[in-house]
């Protein structure tokens, strides 16, 4: 064991046997992450639900085909001018719908320290997450349209196929284009830690480009770091928070878990489940806006009229609400294989669960949430829980020891016995 995490004060030994949240962590700990989750859920659970009923409103209701074409006729009347107002109009209405309640959330996490960018610096990042959505919106649109004008009947047919590519290419394009618009990199200095991270992708069998430090410290002091790309444009990211708090062995079993997933295809895989997840919502997209009813409710007289656009949107948000909680259990599983990875490349359970607790209290985590909304909305799996399986492997590697050594002795003594 080459490096050791000086002990928070007040916390409990890293050799505790049990892992649960009482044994693992003190009783403020625990406080300290349920008190911020339960200050910040009733604003992230209120965008969400403002959001989507304000889709579903405008989707299921003739209130978004009057917006549409009332913005259509402010821009000139023409079909482009309604494909294109209506869609910024969505998007604006969507975004101003839930500033609020992302302002509120900040707000909680700038009282737990977990925010050091000012408030002129979150707006400048909305302004920009608002360009980047009508950038990508708008043209997809505008295509989409496009396409039930020449194929009313079996539009969604291309559309699919349309969604699944963009949804790939994005999946490679992301590092290089939308990530650099939030943040800056810079390649890590040369070094034990660089050569360590290297070495590990290395002994992984993983090519890694470059390993490179995000800025993240202008916005956050949260602890993270992942593997981001596709083939060429794969690298290594560190947060700078995680650099200057953690330390380098726990720094290589963050980046050891997310080798996990590329080790795993956990990328690839999760660009080919997003291609033919966006092609099956595009499909049955196209069968909702086929039925007679719902357009009528709607106030669009067929998918190929631009007033079925907030109706489209409904149906996507809807969809896209009630596969949440499969996705998170999807990506739970995916998670936890990672934790396994990096336990069996590291074989350090000591500092994987020294690691665990130095992310939890930074990053101020409810370490043992209620099961219902773990089940609803967590990625991961809880602090405590990741703590419970990394014991269970050392013990488990503990008892794949003991039984070869025991083979091995009982071997030798069959030995010595021909022998003697």
């Amino acid at each position: 064991m080459t490096d050791s995490v000086s002990p928070t004060p007040g916390a409990p030994a890293a050799n505790t046997a049990p892992g649960d949240a009482e044994h693992d962590f003190t009783p403020a700990e625990r406080a300290r992450g349920r008190a911020l989750r339960r200050a910040q859920l009733p604003w992230a659970l209120g965008g969400r639900v403002t959001g989507l009923t304000l889709t579903l409103v405008l989707g299921l209701t003739p209130a978004g085909a009057g917006l549409v074409s009332a913005v259509g006729g402010w821009f000139g009347g023409s079909w482009a001018a309604e494909v294109l107002g209506g869609a910024a109009a969505l998007v604006l209405l969507g975004q101003a719908a839930q500033l609020p309640f992302g302002a509120g959330v900040r707000a909680v996490r700038v009282r737990y320290g977990l925010v050091t960018q000012r408030w002129g610096g979150w707006a400048v990042d909305t302004l920009r997450g608002l360009a980047l959505a009508l950038a990508l919106v708008l043209p997809v649109v505008l295509g989409l349209f496009a396409l039930t004008g020449r194929l009313p009947e079996y539009w969604w047919i291309p559309a699919a196929g349309a969604a699944a590519l963009l949804t790939a290419a994005l999946s490679f394009l992301f590092p290089l284009v939308v990530e650099p618009v939030f943040n800056r990199f810079t390649p890590m200095a040369q070094g034990e830690l660089r050569t360590a991270l290297l070495g590990l992708a290395e002994r992984d069998g993983i090519r890694v480009r470059d390993v490179l430090v995000a800025d993240a410290s202008r916005r956050t002091t949260a602890l993270n770091a992942y593997v981001s790309g596709l083939g060429a444009t794969r690298r290594i990211v560190a947060y700078d928070t995680l650099l200057s708090a953690a330390e380098p062995r726990e720094v290589e079993l963050v980046v050891a878990h997310e080798l996990g997933h590329v080790k795993h295809r956990d990328v690839l895989t999760g660009t080919v489940l997003g291609a033919v997840g966006a092609a099956v919502v595009v499909a049955l997209i196209g069968l909702l806006t086929g039925w007679g009813p719902l357009l009528s409710a709607a106030g669009a007289a067929d998918a190929a009229d631009p007033r079925a656009l907030p109706l489209m949107a409904a149906c996507a948000a809807l969809l896209g609400a009630l596969s949440g909680p499969v996705q998170c259990a999807t990506s739970r599983r995916i998670e936890a294989r990672a934790d396994r990875h990096a336990l069996e490349l590291t074989s350090d359970a000591e500092q994987f669960i020294a690691m665990q607790r130095r992310l939890a209290l930074t990053n101020v985590s409810d370490v043992d949430p209620p099961r219902v909304l773990e089940l609803l909305f967590a990625t991961h799996p809880s602090a405590t829980r990741r703590i419970a399986a990394a014991r269970a492997w050392a013990a488990s590697e503990r008892r794949a020891g003991g039984a070869a050594s025991d083979a091995t002795e009982s071997s030798a003594e069959r030995g010595a016995d021909r022998i003697g």
